[in-house]
């Protein structure tokens, strides 16, 4: 039977392309679960919390996170939410601090197994992997709150090899863009337009893990496939669309559970 009783979704309002209204209806067509929509979970902090952010930021990608005493501009960086996608600096950010930050501003009423938290932003979250000592950007860190990146959703997942190789030769605006021009089928860009058909598939492994304990799956034609190269991303979330037949059952069963209850 089906934990969650009820789905909040944060919205992220830097990203308009996420629909957020459309992924509600996606989840409770697949699900039939209530879903409440909110706004943007950083809007509505007390200003000690942005100092707090800040403290989660990540400078150097081959060491373990380590707390750093943020300056003003950092502070004022959080506030004003001035986190543009797009800006020449990535600023990365350590996921699981970020989450525990979030957690702890959830009221207790709104915490629990039958409560799910998703929160859309546009920070890079990134988590420390010591299999090779380094920093990676992820496109989802799962638990509950969940966080949904869409920031990582373009940098976590990597780009075809030729882009990278073409990229070296010459790191120009003008070549650049050529360059994004020339692969723009193959990656998801920033603003994109297919962004809410691919969030859909992070959405399905945040229930997933949450119900199961186990988001992804090894089938790369199965929507719980958990993508390392953009163009996996884009066959199992855009092209291929479906499940494996045991993640089908899995989802069915869920499904039919929820909407017997």
């Amino acid at each position: 039977m089906l934990k969650i009783n009820k789905i909040f979704l944060y919205d992220e309002p830097t990203v308009p392309e996420i629909k957020i209204e459309k992924l509600k209806k996606f989840i409770i067509d697949t699900f039939s679960v209530k879903v409440e929509i909110r706004r943007n979970f950083f809007e509505s902090l007390d200003t000690n919390i942005f100092e707090e952010i800040a403290r989660t930021r990540i400078f150097d990608l081959k060491k373990p996170f380590q707390k750093h005493i943020p300056t003003s501009k950092e502070v004022d960086f959080e506030k004003e939410n001035r986190n543009n996608t797009q800006q020449e600096e990535m600023v990365l950010y350590d996921g699981f601090k970020i989450q525990e930050i979030i957690s702890k501003e959830i009221s207790k009423n709104e915490r629990g197994i039958d409560s799910l938290h998703i929160i859309f932003t546009n920070k890079l979250t990134c988590t420390f992997d010591n299999n090779d000592s380094r920093y990676h950007a992820r496109a989802i860190i799962n638990s509950n709150p969940t966080i949904i990146s869409t920031s990582g959703i373009v940098e976590a997942p990597a780009k075809p090899k030729g882009y990278y190789i073409e990229l070296m030769t010459d790191f120009s605006k003008d070549r650049i863009n050529e360059i994004k021009e020339k692969y723009k089928e193959e990656f998801i860009e920033y603003h994109d337009s297919k962004t809410s058909q691919v969030v859909e598939g992070y959405l399905l492994q945040s229930i997933m893990y949450n119900e199961t304990g186990d988001a992804f799956c090894e089938d790369k034609k199965c929507r719980l496939f958990n993508a390392h190269w953009q163009k996996d991303l884009i066959y199992t979330q855009l092209k291929e669309r479906k499940f494996c037949q045991k993640h089908l059952d899995v989802i069915e069963k869920l499904s039919v559970n929820s909407k017997l209850s």
